[in-house]
C-alpha cells in the first residue's frame, strides 16, 4: 500500500516535468549558480530526489562551490529555505537575530510526536523557562560529580569487564553498539537514576532491549521525514498509518510508555536535587508528568547517539592512524604517571590536562560532527550576512558537516585530520562556536557539552591505555547512514588486543 500510495505520488508530480523535457529538448538549459538547474514548476525536485540517499555529501558540494557559501532550495512540494555553511549566517541566526530563527511549528511539528514539548523541541517562553531550569543545574558541581562517578562505574563494572572477555576470547567487538548501550546506560543513570545495564548480558536481553531498538529505529525513521520529497508524504502515510509512519506510531508507544514507568518508578523513591536530572526538574513545581516525558527522551537522543557516534569515528580514524595513537597513548601515560595514579580510572582535574586527547576528539568531531546539520525557521523576512534574502516561514539550516571541509574556515589542509590544529604550546585552544557548531551555539548552545567531553575522554582514555583497537575492514572513509545522528554505515568491527606495556 505504501509503495503504490508513493508510486502514484512521484508519477503525478513528475509528470510536468516529463512533458517539458519532451518538447523542449531542442532547447538547452544554461546551469543557475552551483551548478543546480532549477526546472518550471519542479525546482530542485528532480536532483533532491535524486540525491537525496546523500544529502550531506550533495549540499556539501554545492555550498563549497558557492562563492557565499549559501544554497537557496526552493522546488515543487516543498518548504522554501537555505542552507548555509558560512560563519557569519550561523551567527547571525543563532545569536545576533535569534529572536528570528526559532525551532518554527514546521519543524516542531517533525519531532513532536516523539520528542513532545521537551526542551530541544520547544520555542519562545515555554523554551526560555525549560532552559533557564536546565542551566542551572547542568552548571552545578554536584552534576559534573554525579556525571563522573556514573561514567565511571560503567566504564570500571561493565566496559573494561566486556573487552577484556572479548580479548580472551579473541572475539569480535561491534563497537559502535558497545557504545551506544554505554550511552543508553549512562543517560539513564544521569537522567533519572536507572540502571538498565544494557552492556551486561542479562540488561541487553531484557525490557531495555525492547526499548533500544525501538528507540533506534523510530529516531531513524523520524530523521527521514526531513527528506520527504514532497514534504506532505509522510503526514498521508501518518494520517493513513501505513508503512513508516505506522512503525513510528509502534516505536513511540513503547518509548513513551517505558519513560512513564521510569518517571513513576523513580519518583517512588525519594528525590534527591543532588542527583539525577529527573529529581532535579521534578523539584520545579511548574513540571508536569508529561513534560518530565518529554524532557527525559530528548536527554536520553542527546546521551546516547552523540558520543556515541563522535567515539565510534574518534576510534575508527585513530584505528588507521598509528602516529595520532602513539601521541594519545604517551600523554595518558604521562597524566597517570605525574598524578602518581594507581586506580583504573582518571579524574575530572586529570582528563583536563589529556590536552592532545581534548583535540584529537574534537578534530574528529569536525569531519564527523554528531549532528550533521541543525534547522531553524524564520519568523519574518530577512537578509542574512551574505546578502542572501530569507522568507518568513522558510527554513534556515546549517550544515556543520559541510564548515567541517571549508577551505575559509580551516585552511587548504581542511580535509586532512589533524588535531595539532587546536593546540596552541600544547594547550587545547577552543574555537569559536560559529565556525565549529558542533555543540551548536548561541543561546541554545548544547548545555551537556562539558558532560559529553566527560564521557568521551574518559573512555578514550581506558581503553587506548589497555586496549589494541583493530578495526575490521573500512581501511577508506566508511560511509554514514543519515539519521538524527551521523551513525556509521554497518558500524565498527573490531578486533580487541592488550596494549604492550612500551608503546
Amino acid at each position: 500500500m505504501e509503495l503504490f500510495t508513493l508510486q502514484l505520488l512521484v508519477l503525478l508530480f513528475l509528470l510536468p516535468f516529463f512533458l517539458y523535457i519532451f518538447f523542449r529538448q531542442d532547447q538547452p538549459r544554461k546551469p543557475t549558480a552551483y551548478g543546480l538547474k532549477p526546472y518550471p514548476i519542479l525546482g530542485y525536485l528532480p536532483q533532491f530526489i535524486k540525491n537525496r540517499h546523500r544529502f550531506l555529501e550533495w549540499t556539501t558540494e554545492i555550498l563549497l562551490a558557492s562563492p557565499t557559501r549559501t544554497m537557496v532550495f526552493r522546488s515543487l512540494g516543498q518548504a522554501s529555505g537555505v542552507i548555509t555553511a558560512n560563519p557569519a549566517n550561523v551567527e547571525h541566526m543563532l545569536k545576533i537575530n535569534f529572536k528570528n530563527y526559532p525551532k518554527g511549528e514546521r519543524s516542531l511539528a517533525l519531532f513532536e510526536d516523539f520528542f513532545g514539548r521537551g526542551i530541544f523541541n520547544s520555542d519562545g517562553e515555554h523554551w526560555k523557562q525549560q532552559r533557564k531550569v536546565a542551566s542551572h543545574e547542568f552548571n552545578t558541581k554536584s552534576l559534573r560529580n554525579f556525571v563522573v562517578d556514573a561514567v565511571q562505574f560503567e566504564i570500571q563494572h561493565r566496559l573494561l569487564p566486556l573487552l577484556n572477555k572479548a580479548e580472551e576470547r579473541e572475539e569480535i567487538v561491534e563497537m559502535q553498539d558497545v557504545l551506544e548501550r554505554f550511552g543508553f546506560d549512562n543517560i539513564c543513570k544521569v537522567a533519572f537514576d536507572a540502571d538498565p545495564a544494557s552492556l551486561t548480558e542479562e540488561g541487553f536481553a531484557g525490557t531495555s532491549s525492547d526499548f533500544m531498538r525501538a528507540f533506534g529505529e523510530t529516531q531513524y525513521l523520524i530523521g527521514w521525514r526531513l527528506l520527504d520529497a514532497l514534504n506532505v508524504t509522510w503526514r498521508i502515510k501518518k494520517l493513513l498509518n501505513i508503512g513508516s509512519e505506522q512503525r513510528i506510531k509502534e516505536g513511540i508507544s513503547i518509548v513513551h510508555n517505558y519513560a512513564l514507568d521510569i518517571i513513576r518508578s523513580r519518583k517512588e523513591r525519594p528525590l534527591d536535587r543532588k542527583s539525577d536530572l529527573l529529581s532535579r526538574f521534578a523539584s520545579y513545581e511548574d513540571h508536569s508528568e508529561e513534560l518530565l516525558r518529554d524532557n527525559v527522551i530528548n536527554f536520553l537522543v542527546a546521551g546516547r547517539e552523540t558520543t556515541s557516534s563522535a567515539l565510534t569515528w574518534f576510534f575508527w580514524i585513530v584505528s588507521t592512524r598509528p602516529d595520532v595513537e602513539k601521541k594519545i597513548v604517551e600523554e595518558i601515560r604521562t597524566v597517570r604517571e605525574m598524578n602518581s595514579n594507581s586506580s583504573e580510572m582518571f579524574s575530572f582535574d586529570e582528563l583536563r590536562e589529556m590536552h592532545y586527547l581534548h583535540a584529537a576528539i574534537s578534530e574528529t568531531m569536525r569531519l564527523y560532527p554528531p549532528v550533521p546539520i541543525d534547522r531553524q525557521s524564520c519568523k519574518k523576512d530577512d537578509t542574512l550576512p551574505d546578502g542572501t534574502f530569507v522568507g518568513k516561514g522558510w527554513f534556515v539550516t546549517y550544515n556543520a558537516y559541510a564548515m567541517g571541509r571549508s577551505k575559509e574556515i580551516w585552511g587548504e589542509n581542511c580535509e586532512e585530520y589533524k588535531p595539532e590544529r587546536w593546540l596552541e604550546n600544547g594547550v587545547f585552544r577552543p574555537e569559536n562556536p560559529f565556525r565549529y557548531p558542533v555543540f551548536h551555539a548561541g543561546p541554545r548552545m548544547c548545555l551537556g557539552k562539558e558532560m559529553a567531553y566527560i564521557q568521551m575522554k574518559s573512555i578514550a582514555a581506558c581503553l587506548l591505555e589497555r586496549f589494541q583497537l583493530s578495526v575490521v575492514g573500512k581501511k577508506s572513509a566508511p560511509e554514514h547512514e543519515f539519521s538524527l545522528s551521523l551513525k556509521m554505515k554497518g558500524g565498527l568491527p573490531t578486533q580487541i588486543g592488550k596494549r604492550e606495556e612500551k608503546y
